[in-house]
């Protein structure tokens, strides 16, 4: 006999308060968290009250109940049978449907004190004690309590039997099968239990997954956006200075604001769709198109190394912040880009000429962060004559 061994419906995760500090999206630490969830939504109750109907099927087995009243065929002895029947089935009910431990607890114990006062008017009522440790295990979430109301049940059905001097066959093999019953059972909530917090672990991870999703199309946008509006903002300035002294440069200026607005839309999908189809190389082709439409003047000698994508993704984001930060802020005149790889990573190096002065890091600078974070890489900013980035991404 084994009483509510099904699996019940997965319990839904909480995890509205859910945000981008968060632990990252590992499954020990999420299955820490759906514990605590577990816990902290208290008693939940057999099951789902849809379909706490099934756990009256194991009410078949207590047609061992009736042997004793049809052997004896006494009508005071039927009646007795009935009201004793009747209170029991309240119990069974009042279990299954308890809102609370508490009351949980209080409707098993009664059920075991029925079981003992009415043993030894009808020895087959020992069976309610059976039911007592089968329902323990999956109203308390402690083992210990578990374990503890199954000796207690088992040894009140047997000293009961002892002292009254009840024949041996009618409270041990019930308080053998008792045990053997709740071992099972005990097992059973346990597994149950262990699907609750692998089924919230999963959701709390894909919530997590959709959070770090959402704030990297965030810093994508951030970073391809800021970077193109601020070409065509210059560009357009340009354009509209020298409209009446060199109208066929003002047109080429606006020509290539076009351009660039049509590339970034390309690269805003691609953000989108979370990948980059351009590599370092033409983000350092890019970044000197840029930095010459502003007048700052570019050394750059290195050759862009072999780089993993998700690398070489990291390092041109970062790259092109860097020059939009150049570009918007800096008021520089010159700035420097190295790359450089050996056997313990890739360094990137952005220096400038400007004003300097760094106090706070903005959204752009913390997205870096971020980003080479992410790597296990290292990101370090000096600000004092001008404005050095040194990027450290390990191998």
């Amino acid at each position: 006999m084994t009483l509510l061994d099904s699996k019940t419906d997965p319990v839904p995760a909480n995890s509205a308060g859910a945000s981008a500090c968060d632990s990252a999206p590992n499954l020990v630490g999420s299955i820490r968290k759906a514990n605590n969830s577990i816990r902290a939504g208290g008693f939940a109750g057999m099951r789902d009250h849809s379909r706490r109907w099934f756990d009256f099927i194991w009410l078949i087995y207590t047609v061992f109940f009736f042997i004793e009243p049809v052997q004896r065929n006494s009508g005071p002895y039927w009646l007795q049978f009935a009201a004793v029947y009747a209170l029991f089935l309240v119990l069974y009910t009042g279990v299954i449907y308890a809102n609370s431990r508490r009351m949980a607890y209080l409707f098993l114990a009664g059920m075991g004190a029925l079981g003992l006062v009415y043993y030894p008017v009808n020895t087959s009522s020992s069976g309610m004690i059976i039911y007592v440790i089968a329902f323990a295990p999956f109203i308390t979430d402690s083992i210990k309590v578990s374990i503890l109301i199954f000796a207690l049940s088992s040894m009140s059905l047997m000293a009961e039997g002892l002292l009254l001097q009840i024949n041996p066959w009618t409270w041990g093999f019930p308080a053998f099968f008792g045990l053997l019953v709740g071992a099972g059972n005990l097992i059973a909530a346990q597994r149950m239990r262990a699907n609750q917090k692998l089924m919230l672990a999963r959701e709390e991870i894909e919530h997590l997954a959709k959070v770090a999703e959402r704030e990297r199309i965030a810093r994508d946008l951030h970073d391809v956006l800021g970077h193109t509006l601020s070409v065509v903002v210059l560009k357009s300035e340009l354009a509209g200075k020298i409209l009446h002294q060199n109208p066929e440069r003002a047109q080429k200026e606006m020509a290539e604001v076009e351009q660039i607005a049509r590339t970034a839309l390309a690269e805003v999908r691609e953000a989108i769709r979370g990948y980059r189809a351009e590599g370092i190389a033409a983000e350092l082709d890019r970044a000197r198109a840029t930095l010459d439409a502003a007048g700052v003047s570019l050394d750059c000698s290195s050759k862009p190394p072999k780089l993993l994508p998700a690398q070489e993704t990291v390092l041109s984001l970062i790259l092109r912040e860097a020059i939009t930060n150049i570009v918007r802020h800096a008021h520089a005149t010159r700035c420097r880009i190295s790359l450089e790889q050996n056997a313990g990573g890739t360094t990137l190096l952005v220096e400038d000429d400007g004003k300097g002065g760094i106090r706070n890091e903005g959204s752009g600078l913390r997205g870096m962060r971020e980003r080479v974070e992410a790597l296990n890489g290292r990101l370090q900013i000096l600000s004092e004559n001008g404005t050095r980035l040194t990027i450290d991404v390990p191998a």
